[in-house]
């Protein structure tokens, strides 16, 4: 699993991130989501929010986003709770980054299914092809590889996450292939990376 901590909280990074704001458009996006409930309930759109402002973080770095400090802290002066409730949420999902990740922030699924199918070998392709390890990032800031628990795919395991799509019925090839198509701005196939339909019987119908 990937080691989960805060990035320091250093006077640089609050020069960086301590006039940190929602954008006309994500400020429009998280008004409505506390809109989704009722009076004096907004503190449930704390999720939505936390999306919101590491999808911003990511927009201003060219990354996939993470959320600093005094972001989390702007999340929770929005929605008027207490900095340490944004901070429980923010750590207990792996869906939130709470360090700087690279463009790509490849997530390999370590979990029973994908391991007995082969996320070992998937693992060993991106640490090969990108020269780094499990939880580092490339030297140019591409590519975050991080090892994450179960994302859902089981049928179609092993499978990564990169971003916000599923790459799934991986090999060591495979996977190779892909990180140097993204490395070269190419497209690529996301979903089954074999001859299936979505998550049917993998041979296809019997």
């Amino acid at each position: 699993m990937a080691d989960r901590h805060l990035e320091p909280d250093t006077p640089e990074l609050r020069a960086q991130w301590g006039t940190f704001a929602f954008n006309p458009a994500w400020d429009a996006k998280a008004r409505a989501a506390i809109a989704r409930y009722p009076v004096g309930r907004q503190r449930s759109a704390v999720m939505a929010l936390l999306d919101y402002a590491q999808r911003q973080v990511g927009e201003e770095t060219n990354t996939q986003g993470w959320l600093p400090i005094p972001v989390m802290e702007y999340v929770a002066r929005y929605l008027d709770m207490p900095v340490i409730r944004v901070l429980e949420v923010a750590s207990f999902y792996m869906m939130y980054n709470l360090v700087p990740v690279g463009k790509f922030h490849v997530q390999v699924c370590g979990t029973t299914p994908c391991m007995l199918r082969g996320s070992r070998e998937v693992m060993k392709a991106a640490e090969d092809h990108l020269g780094i390890h499990c939880g580092e990032t490339t030297k140019d800031g591409l590519f975050t590889i991080v090892e994450v628990e179960c994302l859902g795919a089981c049928a179609n395991a092993p499978m990564v996450q990169i971003n916000d799509d599923n790459f799934e019925d991986l090999t060591y090839d495979s996977m190779s292939g892909l990180l140097e198509a993204l490395a070269n701005d190419k497209p690529v196939k996301i979903g089954p990376q074999i001859d299936r339909q979505t998550s049917c019987p993998d041979g296809g119908p019997t």
